[in-house]
């Protein structure tokens, strides 16, 4: 058994800027499942939301965030990150992060603003198209130099230790005092005690067939949190990216809302401008309007997907904006200063997540939850472009801050230790992966885009069924890091379903047939869970 002052799962943003602020305190372990930089944030492209410029004003960001959100954003909440992020972003520039920048004519130099869909200003500071790559960068020197701060690479989380069962008879709550680890190099299960724990997955993206997100995104924290009896909030808001490169040989790479920020224009099949039938906002609308936008022109038209041309614009700023996105578009022969791009829609970001209030606490004592893990009611329906990783930053500090009050509480119990009884090594591993792509095909049939009742109900009935068939797996056989991530995805997709099914109106990224307006009057509130008690 380890113990450590505090627990840190997760390893991007928000993570890693929690550990450098509590290191400060004492000993703290870093837990990642993969190698450190494997984290969503890495994959970020577009930039951090925060208000910098004489043009621009707190106000109009709470006003664009708040928008955006559809009526579920929590206003206090959205108020104290847009307030606190510029402070935050200092502290980032002076661990070394550098964002882009242009001269005026005077040869002053200011950042380099870009704009995205639902801001009313160029308000997004960048690092050309790889901001996520670079801040995750900095942080990860930071953490590496810091003495306090021991990183657990490989190491995948099984499940929070809680210090008793959930029972209606016993009146004392229960309490996070650390977690179970898969230490997949040894092949052996770790157990980790610590004061505080804190949740930093990321999301939940690899829940469905077509993503954005990388292959960690698998809705740990989320589904960890579930099980030790948290609340979790508003999962039926999933964020699909309206511009993921569509061929057949490219894997969730992204196209940056900055793109269309940029002056890039969608075209359908036709090779017809087309938002104008849904926005007066256009291409700048924000996420879900789009999203749903090229998702009825495909299905009018059927076609495969719709395309974003940006090549009106000169060749060389393409080049020094985005490089990324030019050199990988070119490894598949699509040439983004002469051609338009093919583009569909992907599922992108978790709206929802672990309930937590403003200073990252969740339900459970002991744990907290940050970034794309958490529901801290910022994004409300539908979250804001770039305000993402402003969350991240602002909520990490907060965090740390609070949890330094925690009591020693965790420290006191020893947990018993893990026991793996008469589990055998799995001799049908193909099980594992076909479920894994059933999982995914049917939450993109059935819990996409625009949804259905009769489809959602489909889809709870047959994750019922697979819920069964995976914890019985889970119990007759050794932990492995498939299964586990497989276990997470079915429990996080059932609570998705289980969302939208309360949700009998449309509202932000919930689009349903069955109640295709918003409800006010009966649903202007988050969709809370709370796991019943044994």
């Amino acid at each position: 058994m380890q113990q450590f002052d505090t627990i840190i799962i997760g390893s991007g943003i928000a993570g890693l800027t929690f550990a450098l602020k509590a290191a400060e305190r004492g000993p703290l372990a870093i837990i990642t499942k993969k190698s450190k930089a494997d984290s969503n944030t890495s994959w970020a492209q577009g930039g951090i939301a925060c208000v910098t410029s004489d043009e621009d004003s707190f106000e109009e960001h709470v006003r664009d965030t708040v928008t955006a959100g559809d009526g579920l954003c929590n206003e206090e909440v959205v108020r104290a990150v847009v307030a606190e992020g510029p402070a935050c972003i200092a502290e980032l520039i002076e661990l070394g992060m550098q964002f882009d920048e242009r001269r005026d004519a005077t040869g002053h130099r200011t950042p380099d603003l870009a704009k995205e869909g639902g801001h009313s200003k160029r308000r997004i500071l960048h690092a050309q198209d790889r901001t996520g790559w670079e801040i995750e960068k900095a942080l990860l020197a930071a953490v590496g130099a810091h003495p306090n701060i021991t990183l657990l690479e490989h190491h995948m989380a099984i499940d929070l230790i809680t210090t008793q069962r959930v029972d209606a008879t016993v009146s004392q709550k229960l309490r996070c005092i650390g977690v179970y680890v898969l230490d997949q190099e040894r092949d052996a299960v770790e157990t980790i005690i610590a004061r505080v724990t804190i949740l930093a997955t990321g999301g939940s993206g690899k829940v469905y067939l077509y993503t954005t997100n990388p292959d960690i995104a698998t809705g740990d924290g989320m589904a960890m949190a579930w099980r030790a009896g948290a609340v979790v909030a508003n999962m039926e808001f999933m964020q699909f990216h309206p511009t993921c490169l569509y061929h057949p040989q490219a894997k969730s790479f992204l196209i940056s809302e900055a793109v269309r920020g940029e002056g890039g224009i969608l075209l359908n099949g036709a090779k017809e401008r087309f938002m104008s039938r849904y926005d007066a906002r256009l291409e700048l609308a924000p996420r879900d309007i789009v999203a749903r936008a090229i998702d009825a022109e495909m299905k009018k038209r059927g076609d495969d997907s719709v395309y974003l041309d940006i090549s009106h614009q000169p060749a060389a700023f393409l080049r020094a904006r985005f490089p990324k996105i030019e050199e990988t578009c070119l490894r598949y022969g699509i040439d983004i200063t002469r051609q338009p791009i093919p583009v569909v829609p992907a599922a992108h970001y978790q709206c929802g997540g672990v309930k937590t209030d403003l200073n990252g606490r969740t339900s459970l004592p002991g744990l907290y939850a940050i970034g794309e893990t958490a529901c801290t009611g910022l994004h409300g329906a539908n979250r804001l472009a770039s305000n993402s990783l402003l969350e991240a930053l602002v909520m990490a500090h907060r965090a740390a801050m609070a949890a330094a009050d925690e009591k020693e509480q965790g420290l006191s119990w020893v947990p018993p230790e893990w026991q793996s009884g008469e589990a055998q090594d799995p001799d049908e591993l193909v099980v594992i992966s076909h479920v894994w792509d059933e999982i995914r095909r049917l939450m993109w049939d059935y819990m996409g885009i625009v949804r259905t009742t009769k489809r959602l109900q489909r889809a709870a009935t047959r994750l019922k069924n697979l819920e069964t068939e995976i914890q019985e797996f889970y119990w007759n056989f050794k932990v492995s890091t498939d299964l586990l991530e497989l276990r997470n995805l079915v429990t996080v997709a059932t609570l998705m379903v289980q969302s939208a099914l309360s949700r009998r109106e449309s509202r932000g990224l919930h689009y349903t047939l069955d109640y295709p307006h918003r409800e006010d009057r009966l649903f202007l509130h988050d969709t809370v869970l709370k796991k019943e008690r044994l």
